[in-house]
């Protein structure tokens, strides 16, 4: 593997590090900054998770579509530079109002995701994509892994150690592109820089003419939606249901999330070459029906282990997905489209856990009708229903 794509792969794992980092030590960082009680805390954690979806859905398109007009080789250095910056400031954050401005920074410079994927797409060959974007997943995927292990494990040397490690870590890997990272769009492809497609609405518009694109972000949408069921109640639904300490959820979601690297970085190479993009994306998602529809009714905790590996297969859906649309445009379109795709997974993100959290308690809280802690896997199930007709329904050349 070339150092030019070790570096976009670490990119994009230190975004997803970025987001987990943070959890394990959170509660312990506000009430020493803030004070008050746990409850307190949560509603402030809940704010700037909030914030920095909101941020990532806002800038991804801005973010993917200057990388269209003045390169991705600038666009990625800039923003890991400030990204190890504001590690160091949340670091050194003695109030909650700049933790939050650093939660705010921090989604802008995870919005360079689209700018990554991009990359990628400039460099593979249509037939090479859809493998090449499941490597970007599985490396996505490491970093949640990898995000929550550091915070807790650094957090027990004080809560602002997670952050100097990944100050570290991405000063690192600035150094690492400034001189392995060749740019990837030339003067035939650089587009001019236009506010109007800049912004996600206007992104979208832009998008959604290539025709066959509107759909596909729909059901890529509906997919996101559906399949953030697993962080946005995960760990509520097995204490709930099976009585697992937090150490049991922990492993739980390791295991998911090691599974999905496997299946994104190895697994998908095999299901392109055996079955094409289109069958892919549809056998993948029937592997999620079989798990939500056997998660919302177990009642055993070894039987939600042994499901992992099943759902986990899912995980072909979004890099096939990508690559079906990243074929379908220009190739300078290429960092406008990743970065609406970014927004769309952004948008998801802000979205599923109100939504599942909302389904959630309605279904165990006390006196309720129907006590059933599974019913956000029947609303998923449902979500990614529609979205797969809206694709089968898709008029676009997919193989």
């Amino acid at each position: 593997m070339r150092l030019p794509t070790i570096f976009i792969l670490i990119t994009v794992m230190l975004d997803a590090v970025g987001i987990g980092l943070i959890m394990p030590i959170m509660p312990d960082l506000i009430r020493e900054v803030q004070g008050g009680t746990l409850a307190d805390a949560a509603l402030w954690g809940g704010v700037m998770s909030t914030v920095f979806a909101v941020m990532q859905f806002l800038f991804s398109p801005v973010i993917g579509n200057l990388s269209d007009s003045v390169g991705r080789r600038p666009i990625l250095l800039v923003s890991l530079f400030v990204m190890a910056l504001d590690y160091l400031v949340m670091a050194l954050a003695g109030s909650m109002w700049l933790l939050l401005v650093g939660r705010i920074v921090g989604g802008i410079t995870a919005a360079t995701h689209g700018t990554a994927s991009a990359y990628i797409a400039d460099i593979s060959k249509p037939e090479d994509k859809a493998a090449n974007f499941g490597m970007l997943g599985a490396a996505f995927g490491m970093g949640f892994v990898l995000g929550p292990l550091i915070g807790g494990v650094l957090g027990e040397f004080g809560t602002r150690a997670p952050f100097y490690a990944a100050a570290i870590l991405a000063s690192l890997n600035f150094v690492l592109g400034y001189f392995v990272m060749r740019e990837t769009v030339t003067d035939k492809t650089r587009r001019t820089f236009h506010w109007t497609r800049a912004n996600p609405f206007g992104a979208f518009r832009s998008i959604a003419r290539v025709p066959g694109i509107a759909p596909l972000l729909w059901a890529y949408f509906l997919y996101s939606v559906a399949i953030y069921v697993y962080p946005a109640i995960w760990s509520y639904f097995t204490q709930e249901r099976f009585g697992w300490s937090p150490q049991m959820i922990g492993l739980s979601l390791g295991i998911f999330g090691f599974l999905m690297a496997v299946v994104q970085g190895g697994v998908l190479r095999y299901a392109i070459r055996w079955f094409g993009e289109r069958r892919t994306i549809i056998y993948g998602q029937l592997f999620d029906f079989v798990g939500f529809g056997l998660l919302a009714f177990i009642s055993s905790g070894t039987l939600a282990l042994l499901l992992i590996p099943i759902t986990a297969i899912g995980a072909v859906v979004p890099p096939a997905l990508q690559a079906i649309m990243s074929k379908a445009v220009a190739d300078d379109q290429q960092g406008e489209l990743q970065g609406v795709m970014t927004a769309v997974h952004a948008l998801s993100m802000i979205v599923s856990p109100l939504m599942m959290a909302s389904v959630f308690s309605f279904f165990t809280r006390e006196g309720t009708a129907i006590y059933l802690p599974g019913a956000p896997f029947l609303l998923s199930l449902v979500l990614m229903s529609i979205g797969l007709v809206i694709f089968m329904r898709a008029r676009i050349a997919v193989t």
